[in-house]
């Protein structure tokens, strides 16, 4: 074992951290840097090979995006060369659970993963996809709303930039590789809420599928997986903002099973479930259902929240993980999904999820009112407040952040009245005014546009430590690409290497890298991924432990309004990396965005291998 913590030279990192400006549609730019720069030598580096073995001293040659030899002092050749003296030298990290399903089309920088040594990207997570679509307008509408309140993503930018030029998911496909250019490897799921809506229209909001509607959903998820998706995600957890529940949670056990006939004939696929630990707390009937459900098939199950591990979850713990080992000794191959980062959010009038999802419907009124103008009607409105307080009350959850005001900070104030730094308790108490009241009073105070803080869920850490020793886990869940004036889950892989590797030392460097890597690679069946191997594709980041920084929130103004102009997304700086490559190509290098985007899409079990297994 090497020690924890290695420098290096500072010789070959400019002054400032700056990201490098280049024109989205130069493509010439991206084929130049790309042939220039696909071969390369990393001299010096300790490599962490991404199976969980002990760190070695060794250099890495690659050539033509492939990782060709590993081995101490190799001589050079021909190609240019990197010093990585005394840094690590490790596969590229895989962001496991990401919603760049949209975004990545007007968003192709991916900012800020690059720097933060991500070099592929799981998307179609929790139900969502882009695909496939129903032809009415209406139901693609829905699609574009679902994302637009689910994941906190402004709706203009899709229509201005998402061509729609798609019904099947493998028409979807095809678009996206024609006309997005990004810097990282990219895969998706098929979600079950789109599937239904292709085959239901509106009605899948509504009841149960008819067998023939639940053949014409078999039959686009078959086109689906034949085309090289990642697999089937799916939702027991969501209601809207109208506290309706989300098409899957419609589904009888006859749409379910037709739909897991269709992936056992596709092995090399994953079935991604969000069960409900978070609202109306009913994961524990969640887990039993899918083990009647899936026990006696082939098909690989990640459970995002299978176990919980934040306090508040504390009462199902046990029945969650009752239910997890009773699944794997049914022959069920489930892989709990978590994440290291604690929830945390920003909560507005102008777009959140958390009133709705704390069960306040009366507060997210506010949320939806077209204008300022109303929104300040109903904050100030005498009826309003009061069924504001009674909602506040009796509907809100109670581990929900309307019920826990001492976790909710007055930090972001639009006009600078103030006061900022405290407690929404605080504030209440030194007026003596109902919490839901000193909200109002503190918006209209300081403006529509501030913000309240809600200060991260308590966890229990040693569960998630144990979490991420498990074998069969799924970890580094960022939710980068959504919430995107909520959070910033992009870079929250940082923690990993500054929190529990450098600081608290309760996981070694090579734990760290094989949960972001070969442990991920495994699960989602991207064989060519994921390991520092000769053979492996070059998926490489190298980086100096004591440099690398988890940065807070700042806004970027680069989202386009649907209207000629930009609102903003809260995004963070580079960590920064020393080098990412991405299929041998750097996409990030010395602390500056390069530019490049030499990403490609990944099929399970890589592209040129048979996916399918016949029916029988």
């Amino acid at each position: 074992m090497i020690p924890l913590q290695v420098r290096c030279s500072l010789d070959s990192l400019p002054s400032v951290y700056s990201r490098t400006q280049y024109s989205r549609g130069d493509q010439r730019l991206n084929d130049e840097l790309e042939e220039q720069m696909s071969d390369i030598l990393i001299k010096n580096g300790t490599v962490v090979d991404g199976t969980g073995a002990n760190a070695f001293t060794a250099d890495v040659r690659v050539r033509d995006g492939v990782i060709v030899e590993v081995g101490p002092n190799l001589a050079a050749g021909d190609e240019r060369m990197f010093d990585a003296s005394n840094c690590y030298v490790c596969p590229g990290f895989i962001e496991s659970h990401t919603h760049y399903d949209a975004s990545m089309w007007w968003q192709p920088d991916l900012d800020p993963l690059p720097g933060y040594g991500a070099t592929t990207m799981i998307m179609g997570n929790c139900g969502f996809s882009m695909a496939p679509l129903h032809p009415s307008k209406q139901a693609r509408d829905e699609v574009m709303g679902i994302f637009s309140f689910f994941e906190d993503i402004p709706i203009g930018p899709f229509r201005q930039n998402v061509p729609w030029d798609w019904t099947t998911w493998s028409e979807y496909r095809k678009s996206f590789e024609k006309s997005v250019k990004v810097p990282l490897n990219y895969t998706s799921y098929v979600g079950h809420i789109p599937l239904r809506l292709a085959a239901m229209g509106m009605d899948a909001w509504e009841r149960a599928a008819t067998p023939e509607e639940i053949a014409k959903m078999a039959e686009l998820l078959d086109d689906a997986l034949a085309a090289g998706a990642l697999g089937l995600s799916d939702n027991m957890h969501d209601h809207d903002g109208s506290d309706r529940a989300v098409p899957s949670l419609l589904a009888c056990d006859d749409e379910f099973k037709a739909l897991f006939d269709v992936m056992d004939r596709y092995p090399a696929t994953c079935y991604q479930v969000i069960v409900d630990t978070f609202m109306r707390m009913n994961g524990p009937a969640n887990l039993k259902r899918l083990e009647a459900l899936l026990t006696g098939r082939r098909i690989r199950v990640q459970i995002a929240g299978g176990i919980p591990t934040l306090f508040f979850q504390a009462g199902i713990l046990p029945e969650m993980q009752k239910s997890i080992a009773s699944m794997r000794e049914a022959g069920v191959d489930v892989w709990p999904g978590f994440a290291h980062v604690s929830p945390t959010s920003v909560l507005s009038i102008t777009k959140s999820l958390i009133f709705a999802q704390s069960n306040d419907y009366v507060w997210h009124e506010v949320v939806t009112a077209e204008s300022p103008e109303e929104k300040a009607r109903l904050l100030r409105d005498p009826d309003w407040r009061a069924r504001a307080r009674e909602s506040w009350d009796t509907q809100a959850w109670d581990h929900s952040p309307l019920k826990n005001p001492q976790e909710l900070l007055l930090l972001d104030s639009e006009n600078g009245v103030g006061p900022i730094g405290g407690t929404l308790k605080e504030f209440a108490d030194s007026r003596g005014a109902h919490r839901s009241d000193a909200m109002a009073d503190w918006i209209l105070e300081n403006g529509l546009l501030s913000t309240v803080h809600m200060a991260p869920f308590p966890k229990d850490e040693q569960l998630t430590v144990a979490l991420m020793k498990d074998p069969k886990t799924v970890g580094n869940i960022s939710d980068a690409g959504a919430h995107l004036q909520m959070l910033c889950g992009g870079g929250e892989n940082a923690l990993l290497l500054t929190k529990y590797v450098r600081e608290e030392k309760s996981i070694s460097i090579e734990e760290a890298v094989h949960i972001m890597t070969g442990k991920l690679a495994e699960h989602f069946f991207l064989s060519d991924r994921g390991v520092i191997a000769p053979g492996k594709r070059a998926d490489i980041t190298v980086f100096n432990l004591d440099e690398v920084t988890y940065h807070q929130f700042e806004k970027a103004w680069d989202v386009p309004d649907g209207n000629g102009g930009t609102t903003w997304r809260f995004t963070r700086k580079a960590a920064p990396m020393r080098l990412t490559l991405v299929n041998g190509v750097p996409t990030f290098e010395n602390g500056a965005y390069t530019g490049a985007k030499p990403g490609q899409y990944l099929s399970p079990a890589n592209d040129d291998a048979p996916l399918a297994v016949a029916a029988e």
